[in-house]
């Protein structure tokens, strides 16, 4: 017989919808793997719709987020499983694509670096282990936590969440259930309903792919606000490998116009720096002076371009 707190979790899992059982999948696994393919796509399908739904919110969530980063603070998400991982994922794409510091965009996960590759048992049902995992970060009032959690009851992320609003950061609670306990525990709730998954309760699934969506979301668009871009042009891309050198002059290139001499050039005088470069062609400035005018705009090239030019 299950013991009470069994029973319970089994009644918390049945309600929600990313634990939904579908009858009539019931014999998928006798169909021919191309109806299984497309039974899946056609779900995907779903999951953009689902995420436009909840865009006021998410938008709501990056000015804030914006916000504080742009005070100095740290965007740091926090989960458990499938849910960790993306926001490690998300974390460690920021510094190549954005040349943050890898201190700004921290992606948090249950069990530690192991539970990036293989399951640690238990990890997930911890809100002390998230208490003391953002203990460790020194998470204040200049942060923003969100937490991450298909369910939008894992005690990890829950706990991460609470965690953080405590000590003043801004909270943010990605789940896939209306009306979750993340969601409630935040001071920002996207929930976004995907509805039941192909495989009952595999969450890697269409809620991991909104999970992605909103995530991508969450960075990329923080980072446009923060000046990290030049249109959709990646001028603060760091420049680690040859593929990224590349690319860094063909963006000083199309955003200027300018010769592949006159863009080696530019590029020589800033250290390699893309935005600099941009603004020591269309500004007319030196390198030190581009240096000196973004540093003042804090990093925004259209206000730095502005000053240069006078206005």
């Amino acid at each position: 017989m299950d013991s009470p707190a069994h029973a319970a979790l089994r009644a918390e899992l049945a309600a929600l919808t990313t634990e939904a059982f579908r009858p009539e999948l019931a014999d998928i696994d006798r169909l021919p793997t191309l109806d299984i393919a497309r039974i899946m796509n056609g779900e995907d399908a779903g999951v953009p719709t689902a995420v436009a739904a909840r865009l006021p919110e998410i938008a709501a969530a990056i000015d804030a987020t914006a916000a504080r980063m742009a005070r100095g603070g740290r965007l740091v998400y926090a989960g458990a499983g499938t849910a960790g991982r993306l926001g490690v994922l998300d974390a460690s794409e920021c510094p190549p694509t954005f040349n943050t510091d890898p201190s700004q965009v921290i992606g948090v996960i249950a069990g530690g670096a192991t539970a990036l590759v293989t399951a640690v048992e238990g990890a997930e049902d911890s809100r002390e282990l998230a208490a003391d995992d953002l203990a460790a970060l020194g998470i204040g009032p200049a942060d923003t936590v969100v937490g991450v959690s298909a369910s939008g009851r894992t005690p990890y992320a829950v706990g991460a969440v609470e965690h953080a609003r405590a000590a003043g950061a801004l909270t943010i609670g990605l789940s896939c259930n209306a009306g979750s306990p993340l969601g409630l525990a935040a001071d920002h709730a996207i929930e976004v309903v995907v509805g039941p998954e192909l495989l009952t309760g595999s969450t890697r699934l269409k809620a991991g792919t909104a999970q992605k969506l909103v995530l991508n979301m969450l960075s990329t668009i923080t980072m446009i606000r923060l000046g990290k871009t030049y249109g959709n042009l990646m001028v603060d891309v760091r420049a680690t490998n040859e593929k990224l050198r590349a690319r860094s002059r063909q963006i000083v290139a199309l955003a200027t116009g300018a010769s592949e001499q006159e863009t080696e050039a530019a590029l020589a005088q800033t250290g390699g720096e893309v935005k600099n470069a941009i603004l020591v062609i269309l500004g007319g400035v030196d390198g030190p002076t581009a240096a000196r005018l973004l540093e003042e705009s804090a990093g925004h090239l259209r206000t730095a371009l502005r000053t240069a030019a006078g206005d």
